[in-house]
């Protein structure tokens, strides 16, 4: 779960929103529920969704050479951020495409939740990571970006086949298995980010509005960025939960249906 995802109610975005051909989850990324029966895109979107999906897992691919690549060279996975930072930016912010595949109807999925999902990780990744350069050699920032590109490369490779109904079973496996310890990696990282930005958040005043002004308007971005830590109290154990119960339903019935061929 991104910073952002708690902030605007959690993970929340249907399958379809990259191009899946599942229905609709809320599964913070690292979960998803089960297919449901819908009819796909056409020849030509499908074709758009599948360009799509092989361009963002291999872009998610590229980040996570980048990580092993500088891990390697210096022998350390201290401030390993700079090494892939650039990557890290557009293509996270390339699943803001997401958000207009919804709003075009090129995939059955709420626009307002999947601008929701999209918007949070965007968030953490600009407003915070980017915005206060101070924690980017923090670990805690690994931790998250390790969480999100095995999850992001699972994920678009999970759309991707699915589109092409080809879905390998291991692919299947990873997408509802691996969110077991990658959800609180990624959670505690990004909880660990926020909170190593709040004493310079304060000093400097980062996007904080003060009165007086013309607009008589105040913003206390401190003091959001708690609001945003305290929110994931109540979304990550209703989010990682739920996913458990998709895992076990997605999963037993893929057995069931190899038990009966």
């Amino acid at each position: 779960m991104a910073a952002g995802e708690a902030a605007v109610g959690g993970r929340l975005r249907g399958d379809m929103a990259a191009g899946g051909s599942s229905g609709s989850r809320a599964d913070n990324g690292y979960g998803s529920q089960p297919p449901r029966r819908r009819r796909g895109p056409g020849a030509l979107a499908t074709a758009y969704l599948v360009i799509y999906n092989v361009v963002m897992t291999a872009g998610w691919l590229v980040i996570a050479v980048g990580l092993v690549r500088a891990y390697l060279a210096k022998g350390s996975y201290h401030s390993l951020y700079y090494s892939i930072e650039k990557p890290l930016k557009f293509f996270q912010t390339g699943a803001l495409l997401e958000i207009l595949h919804c709003a075009f109807g090129i995939v059955p999925s709420s626009v307002v939740l999947t601008a929701f999902q999209v918007m949070s990780r965007v968030f953490l990744t600009w407003a915070v990571t980017h915005s206060v350069k101070e924690v980017q050699s923090e670990d805690s920032v690994l931790l998250f970006v390790v969480a999100w590109t095995i999850t992001e490369i699972i994920r678009y490779s999970f759309y991707t086949f699915s589109l092409l109904n080809h879905l390998p079973y291991l692919i299947k496996w990873a997408r509802y298995t691996l969110f077991i310890v990658l959800y609180p990696m990624g959670v505690t990282g990004e909880l660990l980010t926020i909170y190593a930005a709040l004493p310079f958040v304060r000093q400097s005043g980062l996007y904080s509005i003060s009165l007086p002004n013309k607009y008589n308007f105040s913003f206390d971005y401190y003091t959001f960025l708690i609001l945003v830590m305290i929110s994931y109290i109540p979304i990550f154990p209703q989010l990682y939960f739920h996913m458990l119960h998709q895992r076990r339903k997605v999963l037993s019935h893929t057995e069931e249906h190899k038990k009966s061929e």
